[in-house]
């Protein structure tokens, strides 16, 4: 049980368990701790049971009809009556109403309320993630209706008090697979100030000119709060007429946009900036791997193609490095991580799952919208018009502890002050680069830093070093970035923007405000004056922030479940084979390794890496071997074998593949192994020849080795 407070969670045994479901809200009493000091509780009252779809597969057993829930957090099987299971057949998913709850001595009830077809349907992991959820996947009726009675095109009114930028050669760059363009980008040489530098222009579409407040299409779209990608499919945010239409900067068409209007200098700083609304015309749409080969080749066939557009992407190029070298001289954080995507063939199989590879145009396109983010953010702050930032706070506390403590251990002369700054951990992540456990050291270094949420009070963003940021480049999928357009048309017109009656949100949102609680600790001393409480107004921006982050979490949530069941299905091919691998993260119970080729992660059960005990070490962050001295830490190599892959609960289980001579070098380490000894060598002699071929085997060798230790160790006191 996850307690509101933020303290460590509750055990509560198999027979509390029976009258409770996942998700319940309940109030337990602490009856006692095990010897570990973990709480065991006691149910007292069931305060709430929200109202919750249950998914899962229908079975027929001994004449009884039962759902076992794909989600196993729910302990315990559905019972249907008789004449409740609707169309669906044994075997298909459906998805379950509860009628009756589950008690001491009873299992829960439900009715099959829809079908959702066979497990191995093409799309079935997406249609039982987003159910599982509760992301929403249908626009409303009067929602559709409204995109339907959009127009088709720009009319000649909608472009009244727009600037006429149809004639600048914005364009586009973006994925091979994108549908849908939020922004369009166009640079040229200009002065800022007394020096050189570059006008840089990120416009981008305009969607709240018909996404209107209140309106029922604004109402759909807060309600998803982004959309949510999947491998190949993606449940927008808006109706397909204006994400992939209307709002998109499609090539060769006109399209209204917001424009941030730059000045940067030759440093990268931003000199000067403005805000309009404008109208436009996209001169090109780009691929990443196209800009890329253009800029690495301005004589190649691909520039050849575009010779009209290749001077306006070396523009682009020399101000992506003035902001780069900015960002640089800022301290901003910035590591390398290895992102993935799932290939799939028509049918929903899994071909093959290939790195994303970064390119200069994937990074020209982010310092552009960063740019423009922070001019966004300025912009409302100075103007004190009240709207939601993106805040990145420093590291808690304990994560400042646990990761001083691990630079420690492992010998990094490096650490973080008590009030880090960004530069601290660009600084450390440079400095070990070079090291053979980089990739455990960066890791570590992520893993201290916090999530950003979407607020109206301004902290700064730690890990991009800036003072104020927010999203303004996304309105075709983040609803966040459509409140800052509206914040920003309403300063432009020295108006207010009202925010509308919202809905009221759901469970991802209390979910989210009892974690941020938690990170709330009680003042040391009494305050001589407690602060004002927050405005209304104030506290509905807060609303709005909370609800938009949660529904982010919701949607990363909802996409890594179905990665995680594709993985899954992918790797039931591949049982018994064995693959290297690099250890991703140590626990109590074991390692977690993610395959070099496959980009796949399993776990290797602590029972996995043989027959000695293992201890973990909180502060190097590795499991160790009492009696050989083996170490798996993050960035361990490893060969594993594929043993077991568990679909309904995605979980992939390794075995380790042990390599002789590392176990060898491990005992050489513990001096339970002669210096001289190698693999077919005992003490420096060569191993006589024995039954079963073990001569000149390391194995062999091995055997009698920690045959010898074993025996020299008995009878030994143990030390205290």
């Amino acid at each position: 049980m996850i307690r509101d407070d933020g303290e460590g969670d509750i055990y509560l045994p198999p027979n509390e368990m029976r009258a409770v479901l996942h998700k319940d809200r309940v109030k337990a009493r602490i009856v006692r701790h095990d010897r570990r000091g973990r709480a065991e509780g006691r149910v007292v009252e069931i305060v709430e049971r929200p109202p919750q779809p249950i998914i899962g597969r229908l079975l027929h057993e001994s004449g009884v009809w039962l759902v076992a829930p794909e989600d196993k957090r729910y302990g315990q099987d559905v019972l249907i009556p008789k004449g409740a299971t609707g169309l669906a057949k044994a075997g298909q998913v459906v998805v379950v109403e509860l009628t009756e709850p589950p008690s001491l001595y009873g299992q829960p009830v439900g009715l099959v309320k829809e079908v959702l077809g066979e497990i191995d349907d093409p799309g079935m992991e997406i249609e039982i993630a987003v159910r599982k959820y509760g992301v929403p996947h249908e626009f409303s009726e009067a929602g559709l209706a409204l995109a339907r009675s959009l127009p088709d095109k720009v009319l000649p009114q909608d472009k009244r008090h727009r600037v006429d930028l149809t004639d600048v050669p914005l364009v586009t760059i973006d994925g091979e697979d994108a549908r849908d363009f939020d922004d369009a980008v166009y640079c040229e040489p200009a002065k800022a100030g007394r020096t050189k530098g570059w006008r840089l222009l990120v416009a981008i579409a305009d969607v709240s000119h018909y996404v209107q407040t209140g309106s029922a299409i604004d109402i759909d779209a807060y309600d998803r709060a982004t959309s949510v990608y999947f491998p190949r499919r993606v449940i927008p945010m808006l109706p397909e007429k204006l994400s992939n239409g209307l709002c998109s900067l499609n090539p060769e068409v006109e399209r209204l946009c917001m424009v941030c209007d730059m000045l940067i200098t030759g440093t990268g700083e931003i000199y000067a900036y403005q805000f309009y609304p404008a109208v436009m015309w996209s001169h090109a749409r780009f691929t990443y791997t196209e800009v890329a080969a253009i800029l690495a080749n301005t004589k190649g066939p691909e520039a050849v193609r575009r010779k009209e557009r290749v001077q306006d992407l070396i523009n682009l190029h020399d101000v992506y490095r003035a902001l780069l070298k900015a960002r640089n001289q800022r301290g901003a954080v910035d590591f390398e991580t290895v992102e993935t995507q799932i290939v799939c063939d028509e049918s929903g199989r899994i071909e093959r799952i290939e790195p994303r590879t970064r390119n200069d145009a994937h990074r020209l396109i982010e310092e552009a919208m960063l740019a423009a983010n922070v001019c966004s953010a300025d912009f409302i702050q100075q103007s004190k018009h009240p709207g939601l930032f993106r805040v990145h706070e420093g590291p808690t506390p304990e994560k400042k502890d646990i990761l001083r403590n691990y630079l420690k251990a492992i010998g990094v002369s490096l650490s973080i002050s008590e009030e880090p700054q960004p530069a601290e951990f660009q600084r450390i992540a440079e400095a070990t680069k070079d090291r053979p456990d980089a990739l455990q050291i960066h890791t570590m270094l992520l893993r201290s830093m916090q999530q950003a949420i979407y607020t109206p009070i301004n902290s700064g963003h730690f890990g991009l070093a800036y003072d104020a940021y927010t999203h303004f480049t996304s309105p075709i999928r983040r609803y966040p970035d459509l409140l800052v357009h509206r914040v920003i048309k309403a300063i432009l017109s020295k108006q207010k923007y009202e925010l509308p009656a919202l809905p009221t949100p759901g469970e991802a949102h209390e979910k989210l405000a009892r974690r941020l609680a938690s990170r709330v600790k009680a003042p040391t001393h009494k305050p001589k004056k407690p602060p004002a409480p927050p405005s209304r107004e104030v506290q509905a921006w807060e609303a709005a922030g909370l609800h938009c982050s949660a529904n982010e979490r919701r949607a990363d949530e909802a996409s890594r479940d179905v990665e995680a069941w594709l993985k899954c299905k992918y790797m039931r091919e591949h049982l018994g084979e064995e693959y290297s691998g690099v250890v991703t993260a140590a626990t109590t119970f074991g390692i977690f390794v993610t395959l070099d080729q496959m980009y796949v992660e399993g776990l290797v059960h602590i029972t996995e890496l043989g027959g000695e005990y293992f201890k973990f070490d909180e502060a190097r962050q590795e499991l160790r071997g009492e009696r050989t001295g083996i170490r798996y830490a993050i960035g361990s190599r490893v060969r594993v074998q594929v043993s077991r892959v568990d679909l309904d609960g995605r979980k992939i289980d390794f075995r380790l593949v042990r390599d002789d001579e590392e176990l060898v070098r491990a005992m050489k380490d513990k001096g339970l192994v002669g210096a001289g000894a190698a693999p077919g060598k005992a003490g420096g002699k060569r191993a006589a020849k024995r039954p079963g071929g073990e001569a000149g085997s390391s194995m062999g060798a091995l055997k009698a080795a920690v045959k010898k230790a074993a025996s020299k160790s008995k009878g030994r006191k143990p030390r205290r």
